[in-house]
C-alpha cells in the first residue's frame, strides 16, 4: 500500500502564495529542484485541485522546449510518467495523458486509491490537501521552507485541522531553502 503525501513549497511564514496569488517566489533552484525530483520519482500518481493542475499542466509540453535544463528535463519526464487525478467541478476536460477528471473529492473512494496502488502519491494545492488532510487521509508531509517571508497570502495548512507530527528528515540547501518531512501521527 501506498503513502498519501503532502509536499510544497511554502515562504517562512507559511505562505504558498502571495496576496496576489502568485507562487513564482517559489520556483526552486538547481539544487532544491534536484533532490525534489529524486522525492518525486517514485511517486505513482499526482492528487491536483484545478488551480495546481493548471499549473502543472506545463510539464506535458515541457520537453519541446529548446531551453529546458537537464533538471527540468528530469523532472518533465518523471511528471508526465505518473498518473493525475484532477479533482474539478468547473473543469470541462483534461489535457494530459495519463490523467482523469473527477468532480467531487470522494473521502472513500480516494482511500481506496491509496490503498490499491503500491507507489505513493501525493496531494498538491493548499486546498485539495486541506480536504485530504481534515478526513485523515495524509500520512506524510514534506515541506520546502523558502528564505523569504510574504507577509500575507494563503497559507500552506487549513487552520481548523491539529496534526501530531513526527520529524523524520531535515535538510538545509545552500540557497538557504529549508526541507522538513513529517510523519502525521495517527
Amino acid at each position: 500500500m501506498g503513502r498519501l503525501i503532502y509536499s510544497t513549497i511554502a515562504s517562512l511564514d507559511g505562505l504558498v502564495e502571495d496576496p496576489a496569488g502568485d507562487i513564482a517566489w517559489g520556483a526552486p533552484d538547481e539544487e532544491v529542484f534536484r533532490f525534489i525530483n529524486d522525492l518525486e520519482r517514485p511517486v505513482g500518481t499526482y492528487l491536483y485541485g484545478r488551480r495546481m493542475y493548471e499549473t502543472m499542466l506545463y510539464w506535458e509540453a515541457a520537453h519541446t522546449l529548446p531551453d529546458q535544463t537537464a533538471v527540468e528535463s528530469d523532472f518533465t519526464t518523471i511528471w508526465q510518467a505518473a498518473r493525475k487525478v484532477v479533482y474539478s467541478r468547473t473543469l470541462e476536460s483534461v489535457s494530459s495523458a495519463r490523467t482523469r477528471l473527477e468532480r467531487e473529492f470522494d473521502v472513500p473512494a480516494v482511500r481506496q486509491l491509496i490503498e490499491s496502488f503500491e507507489q505513493d502519491m501525493t496531494v498538491a494545492g493548499s486546498e485539495l490537501a486541506a480536504q485530504a488532510l481534515a478526513f485523515g487521509l495524509v500520512d506524510e508531509l514534506q515541506l520546502f521552507v523558502m528564505p523569504l517571508v510574504l507577509g500575507g497570502g494563503k497559507s500552506w495548512l487549513p487552520s481548523d485541522v491539529r496534526l501530531d507530527l513526527q520529524l523524520l528528515d531535515s535538510r538545509r540547501f545552500g540557497g538557504g531553502t529549508v526541507y522538513l518531512r513529517y510523519q502525521v501521527r495517527s
